[in-house]
């Protein structure tokens, strides 16, 4: 049975053009909506233990609020997603620097003109909805002309998969992440430190004090980077321990253990909500996945005049590692002349 999916105006980008939600609906009660500005992720709606429907990501009832966000709620980050030291890179032997915006470094390409800040275009397909970008050489610092496209599809298993694609005619970065803030309880029930979190990653990837990796990879056993085992986000949050003085809490890239760069989708990650029961699967094709347990949300007022505020929500955000550009010892974000970034993530509910 084909998705149901039905387009309406979902507000006005700046320059006065229609911005458009996208709501698909499937057989099995799940709901998700999705626009395209920013290519963003605006509602998931999902059944819990008891078949209660409740929206489980965080963001605003209108387009124009996503012109702010100073989280990030929902949307698509790029062409470089995290990090990148210094806020410059050498490809090929010439020397980019990109925005300054993250004390020295750079942070998600930039604050107000990234891919998540665009009117990408938009397409119906049979299972879902494609949205389309192209970007110019040098635009942001960036090298080459890019055709970047995500794909969202809706599956009967209620699982929501994206599907990114990216080519460019010059070698660059391409690191693309969706950064949805998810509360398995729902977007406006409160802090997640009570959900229960399992991540199939032996190993992460320690930061500086200005989160920039410090390219080594290092063990997560003995230390409360670990969830290998299933565990309540907020039990070590708050130990003495450098990595989360640095970052203020959990926002590390765990390094997926499988993973071989030949296209297998891995699941990584299992995130249980403590008072619906809903379960969340997370799979990919990436190295790495960054968990965020939204230590510094801003506060502010939300979907259905919710107040979002620190750790009401928490992102599981696949990607290459942040400044992979920089770190020989990471796998390479590099694309183009040849190797074009595809990528498959998966996040699957019950």
């Amino acid at each position: 049975m084909a998705v149901k999916i039905t387009k309406s105006i979902f507000g006005k980008y700046p320059d006065g053009r229609d911005v458009t939600l996208y709501t698909m609906e499937n057989e099995s009660g799940m709901t998700v909506a999705v626009t395209d500005l920013g290519a963003a992720v605006v509602r998931v709606i999902v059944p819990d233990k008891k078949g209660n429907l409740a929206d489980v990501v965080l963001g605003f009832d209108r387009a124009e609020d996503y012109m702010g966000n100073p989280s990030f709620f929902g949307v698509v980050i790029g062409p470089s997603a995290n990090r990148i030291g210094n806020a410059s890179f050498c490809i090929d032997g010439t020397a980019y620097h990109v925005d300054v915006n993250d004390n020295a470094n750079n942070l998600h390409s930039h604050m107000d003109k990234g891919y998540h800040k665009q009117l990408w275009e938009g397409e119906v397909r049979s299972e879902g909805v494609r949205f389309s970008l192209e970007d110019v050489d040098g635009n942001l610092g960036f090298p080459g002309n890019k055709r970047i496209s995500v794909e969202y599809s809706l599956g009967e298993d209620n699982s929501l998969r994206l599907h990114y694609h990216g080519t460019s005619d010059k070698r660059t970065i391409i690191n693309l992440t969706n950064h949805t803030y998810f509360n398995l309880d729902g977007h406006n029930s409160g802090r997640i430190e009570e959900h229960e979190l399992c991540l199939k990653a032996s190993c992460y990837t320690p930061g500086d004090a200005g989160s920039i990796p410090t390219g080594e990879t290092v063990k997560v056993q003995g230390t409360p980077m670990d969830f290998t085992k299933p565990k309540k986000v907020g039990l070590q949050i708050g130990e003495d321990f450098e990595q989360l003085h640095f970052a203020g809490g959990y926002d590390h890239n765990w390094v997926i253990d499988g993973w071989k760069d030949d296209g297998e989708i891995i699941h990584f990650a299992t995130l249980t909500g403590p008072e619906s029961g809903r379960i969340m699967k997370a799979y990919t094709t990436l190295p790495g996945a960054q968990f965020y347990a939204g230590n510094f949300i801003k506060e502010q007022r939300g979907k259905d005049g919710a107040v979002y505020g620190p750790r009401m929500g928490l992102c599981l955000e696949t990607q290459y590692f942040p400044d992979s550009v920089n770190k020989s010892e990471f796998p390479s974000c590099i694309f183009g002349e040849g190797r074009e970034y595809d990528s498959v993530t998966v996040y699957q509910f019950g």
